[in-house]
Protein backbone atom coordinates (compact mmCIF):
# COMPACT_ATOMS: atom_id res chain seq x y z
CA UNK A 1 0.00 0.00 0.00
CA UNK A 2 1.36 3.11 -1.05
CA UNK A 3 1.47 6.23 1.23
CA UNK A 4 -1.08 7.94 -0.94
CA UNK A 5 -3.04 4.34 -0.28
CA UNK A 6 -3.32 4.87 3.71
CA UNK A 7 -6.35 6.22 5.51
CA UNK A 8 -6.86 7.54 8.84
CA UNK A 9 -9.83 6.05 11.22
CA UNK A 10 -11.49 9.63 13.00
CA UNK A 11 -13.75 9.62 15.56
CA UNK A 12 -15.30 13.09 16.23
CA UNK A 13 -17.65 14.23 18.55
CA UNK A 14 -21.63 14.72 17.44
CA UNK A 15 -23.80 17.04 18.81
CA UNK A 16 -23.76 18.75 22.51
CA UNK A 17 -22.99 17.65 25.74
CA UNK A 18 -24.93 14.56 25.27
CA UNK A 19 -23.93 13.47 21.95
CA UNK A 20 -21.83 10.84 20.95
CA UNK A 21 -18.80 10.01 18.42
CA UNK A 22 -19.05 9.24 14.78
CA UNK A 23 -16.39 7.60 12.90
CA UNK A 24 -14.93 8.75 9.39
CA UNK A 25 -11.72 7.30 7.24
CA UNK A 26 -9.90 10.40 5.69
CA UNK A 27 -6.58 10.08 3.46
CA UNK A 28 -3.16 10.20 5.03
CA UNK A 29 -1.39 12.87 3.70
CA UNK A 30 2.06 14.18 4.85
CA UNK A 31 2.47 17.16 6.55
CA UNK A 32 -1.27 16.85 7.26
CA UNK A 33 -2.66 18.67 10.55
CA UNK A 34 -5.21 17.82 12.94
CA UNK A 35 -6.98 20.96 11.13
CA UNK A 36 -6.60 19.43 8.04
CA UNK A 37 -8.32 16.26 9.03
CA UNK A 38 -11.32 18.07 10.35
CA UNK A 39 -11.93 20.18 7.51
CA UNK A 40 -11.24 17.13 4.69
CA UNK A 41 -14.41 15.85 6.88
CA UNK A 42 -16.17 18.66 6.73
CA UNK A 43 -15.81 19.26 3.15
CA UNK A 44 -16.12 16.10 1.85
CA UNK A 45 -17.86 13.92 3.94
CA UNK A 46 -20.24 15.49 6.36
CA UNK A 47 -20.77 19.42 5.74
CA UNK A 48 -22.75 20.04 8.92
CA UNK A 49 -19.85 19.38 11.30
CA UNK A 50 -19.38 22.32 13.28
CA UNK A 51 -15.74 23.40 14.08
CA UNK A 52 -14.02 26.48 14.70
CA UNK A 53 -10.66 27.98 12.69
CA UNK A 54 -9.63 31.31 11.56
CA UNK A 55 -5.73 32.42 10.71
CA UNK A 56 -4.38 28.19 10.28
CA UNK A 57 -1.09 29.62 10.84
CA UNK A 58 -1.51 29.38 15.22
CA UNK A 59 -1.99 33.20 16.57
CA UNK A 60 -5.54 33.32 16.55
CA UNK A 61 -6.14 30.32 18.76
CA UNK A 62 -9.54 29.16 17.62
CA UNK A 63 -9.14 25.84 16.30
CA UNK A 64 -8.59 24.49 19.90
CA UNK A 65 -9.36 21.02 20.65
CA UNK A 66 -8.97 17.94 22.42
CA UNK A 67 -6.90 15.70 20.38
CA UNK A 68 -6.45 11.80 21.51
CA UNK A 69 -7.30 13.42 25.35
CA UNK A 70 -4.95 16.21 24.94
CA UNK A 71 -6.32 19.84 24.33
CA UNK A 72 -4.34 21.45 21.79
CA UNK A 73 -4.13 24.05 18.18
CA UNK A 74 -4.89 21.64 15.46
CA UNK A 75 -3.93 24.34 13.07
CA UNK A 76 -0.33 23.49 14.46
CA UNK A 77 -0.26 19.65 15.51
CA UNK A 78 0.49 17.82 13.08
CA UNK A 79 -0.91 14.43 12.87
CA UNK A 80 2.18 12.35 12.45
CA UNK A 81 2.39 13.39 16.05
CA UNK A 82 -0.27 12.37 17.67
CA UNK A 83 -1.81 9.20 15.62
CA UNK A 84 -1.89 6.34 17.55
CA UNK A 85 -2.38 3.02 15.48
CA UNK A 86 -3.54 5.07 12.64
CA UNK A 87 -6.42 6.51 15.27
CA UNK A 88 -7.50 10.12 15.98
CA UNK A 89 -9.78 10.98 18.65
CA UNK A 90 -11.00 15.06 18.16
CA UNK A 91 -13.93 16.35 20.69
CA UNK A 92 -14.15 19.74 21.97
CA UNK A 93 -12.74 21.84 24.94
CA UNK A 94 -13.32 20.38 28.35
CA UNK A 95 -14.29 22.54 31.13
CA UNK A 96 -16.44 24.38 28.42
CA UNK A 97 -20.50 24.01 27.51
CA UNK A 98 -21.02 22.18 24.16
CA UNK A 99 -22.74 24.23 21.73
CA UNK A 100 -22.12 21.69 18.96
CA UNK A 101 -20.16 19.21 18.34
CA UNK A 102 -16.54 20.63 18.19
CA UNK A 103 -17.44 24.21 18.96
CA UNK A 104 -17.51 25.27 22.79
CA UNK A 105 -19.41 28.46 24.69
CA UNK A 106 -16.64 30.56 25.49
CA UNK A 107 -18.78 32.93 27.23
CA UNK A 108 -17.65 31.34 30.83
CA UNK A 109 -13.58 31.31 29.66
CA UNK A 110 -13.75 35.61 29.08
CA UNK A 111 -16.26 36.49 31.49
CA UNK A 112 -13.15 35.33 34.40
CA UNK A 113 -11.11 37.23 32.21
CA UNK A 114 -13.36 40.08 33.22
CA UNK A 115 -13.54 39.16 36.79
CA UNK A 116 -9.80 38.93 37.33
CA UNK A 117 -9.90 42.81 36.23
CA UNK A 118 -7.26 41.90 33.70
CA UNK A 119 -7.60 45.11 32.55
CA UNK A 120 -5.75 48.97 31.88
CA UNK A 121 -7.32 51.47 34.78
CA UNK A 122 -5.91 54.90 33.49
CA UNK A 123 -3.94 56.49 36.73
CA UNK A 124 -4.43 60.22 38.05
CA UNK A 125 -1.18 61.39 35.69
CA UNK A 126 -1.38 64.75 32.97
CA UNK A 127 -3.77 62.95 29.48
CA UNK A 128 -1.16 64.76 27.38
CA UNK A 129 1.92 63.11 28.71
CA UNK A 130 3.43 59.23 28.18
CA UNK A 131 4.40 57.50 31.57
CA UNK A 132 7.85 56.47 31.48
CA UNK A 133 8.20 52.57 31.33
CA UNK A 134 11.98 51.21 31.69
CA UNK A 135 12.34 48.16 29.56
CA UNK A 136 15.01 46.44 32.34
CA UNK A 137 12.66 46.92 35.01
CA UNK A 138 11.03 44.10 36.76
CA UNK A 139 8.10 44.90 36.55
CA UNK A 140 8.39 45.25 32.88
CA UNK A 141 9.91 41.97 32.42
CA UNK A 142 7.10 40.30 34.53
CA UNK A 143 4.80 41.69 32.25
CA UNK A 144 6.35 40.79 29.11
CA UNK A 145 6.66 37.15 30.19
CA UNK A 146 2.61 36.46 30.19
CA UNK A 147 1.17 39.25 27.74
CA UNK A 148 2.01 37.00 25.01
CA UNK A 149 -1.49 34.99 25.69
CA UNK A 150 -3.43 34.50 22.46
CA UNK A 151 -6.94 33.72 24.46
CA UNK A 152 -6.83 29.96 23.05
CA UNK A 153 -8.22 28.11 25.85
CA UNK A 154 -6.35 25.61 26.16
CA UNK A 155 -4.97 25.65 29.68
CA UNK A 156 -8.57 26.59 30.66
CA UNK A 157 -9.72 23.25 29.65
CA UNK A 158 -6.19 21.33 31.14
CA UNK A 159 -6.91 22.94 34.53
CA UNK A 160 -7.41 20.13 36.89
CA UNK A 161 -9.06 22.81 39.20
CA UNK A 162 -11.18 23.88 37.04
CA UNK A 163 -12.78 20.66 36.51
CA UNK A 164 -13.28 20.31 40.16
CA UNK A 165 -13.99 24.06 40.73
CA UNK A 166 -16.60 25.78 38.25
CA UNK A 167 -16.26 28.75 40.45
CA UNK A 168 -12.17 28.79 39.98
CA UNK A 169 -10.99 32.06 37.72
CA UNK A 170 -8.55 29.85 36.02
CA UNK A 171 -5.15 30.04 34.14
CA UNK A 172 -5.86 32.51 31.79
CA UNK A 173 -7.21 35.11 33.57
CA UNK A 174 -4.92 35.13 36.38
CA UNK A 175 -1.71 35.39 33.83
CA UNK A 176 -3.52 38.21 32.31
CA UNK A 177 -3.95 39.81 35.89
CA UNK A 178 -0.38 39.44 36.54
CA UNK A 179 0.74 40.95 33.64
CA UNK A 180 -2.01 43.71 33.80
CA UNK A 181 -0.58 44.39 37.99
CA UNK A 182 2.91 44.84 36.39
CA UNK A 183 1.76 47.73 34.17
CA UNK A 184 3.62 50.44 36.45
CA UNK A 185 0.72 52.80 34.55
CA UNK A 186 -2.34 50.87 35.86
CA UNK A 187 -4.24 53.01 38.25
CA UNK A 188 -5.70 50.78 40.02
CA UNK A 189 -3.33 47.87 40.95
CA UNK A 190 -4.62 46.94 44.62
CA UNK A 191 -8.22 46.37 42.47
CA UNK A 192 -6.43 44.01 40.62
CA UNK A 193 -4.93 42.16 43.87
CA UNK A 194 -8.36 42.09 45.43
CA UNK A 195 -10.59 41.09 42.16
CA UNK A 196 -8.07 37.87 42.10
CA UNK A 197 -7.32 36.88 45.94
CA UNK A 198 -11.35 36.59 46.67
CA UNK A 199 -13.56 33.46 46.34
CA UNK A 200 -12.09 31.15 43.92
CA UNK A 201 -9.10 33.34 42.93
CA UNK A 202 -5.20 33.11 43.00
CA UNK A 203 -5.36 30.87 46.14
CA UNK A 204 -7.28 28.37 45.23
CA UNK A 205 -4.76 27.35 42.36
CA UNK A 206 -3.13 23.97 43.34
CA UNK A 207 0.36 24.61 41.16
CA UNK A 208 0.10 21.27 39.42
CA UNK A 209 1.34 23.04 36.39
CA UNK A 210 -0.71 21.99 33.82
CA UNK A 211 -1.51 25.44 32.25
CA UNK A 212 2.14 25.70 31.80
CA UNK A 213 2.56 22.03 30.27
CA UNK A 214 -0.12 22.67 27.68
CA UNK A 215 0.42 26.35 26.76
CA UNK A 216 1.22 26.53 22.97
CA UNK A 217 2.83 29.60 23.35
CA UNK A 218 5.09 28.64 26.20
CA UNK A 219 3.45 30.73 28.50
CA UNK A 220 4.18 30.09 32.33
CA UNK A 221 0.72 30.68 34.21
CA UNK A 222 1.63 28.74 37.02
CA UNK A 223 4.81 31.53 37.86
CA UNK A 224 2.35 34.40 36.73
CA UNK A 225 -0.30 32.71 40.11
CA UNK A 226 2.38 32.43 42.46
CA UNK A 227 2.95 35.93 42.30
CA UNK A 228 -0.37 37.81 42.83
CA UNK A 229 -0.35 35.14 45.91
CA UNK A 230 2.69 37.10 47.04
CA UNK A 231 1.84 40.25 45.99
CA UNK A 232 -1.73 39.91 47.48
CA UNK A 233 -0.69 38.57 50.59
CA UNK A 234 1.62 41.30 51.03
CA UNK A 235 -1.20 43.82 50.40
CA UNK A 236 -3.57 41.69 52.83
CA UNK A 237 -0.85 42.27 56.05
CA UNK A 238 -0.63 45.67 55.24
CA UNK A 239 -4.16 46.31 55.21
CA UNK A 240 -4.26 47.31 51.55
CA UNK A 241 -7.13 45.12 50.68
CA UNK A 242 -9.99 46.19 52.58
Amino acid sequence: MTSSDRTLKVDIWRGNEKGEYQSFEVPERENQTVLDVVTYIQRHLDPALAYRFACRVGVCGSCTMTVNGRPRWTCRTHVSRVVKGGKLTIAPLTNLPVIRDLVTDMTPFFEKWRDARGRFVAGDGPKDELAPVQPESRERSAASAAIECINCGVCYSACDVVSWNDDYLGPAALNRAWAAYNDVRDGDRNGILKAVSQGAGCHTCHSHQSCTEHCPVSLNPTFSIAGLKRASLKAKLKGALK
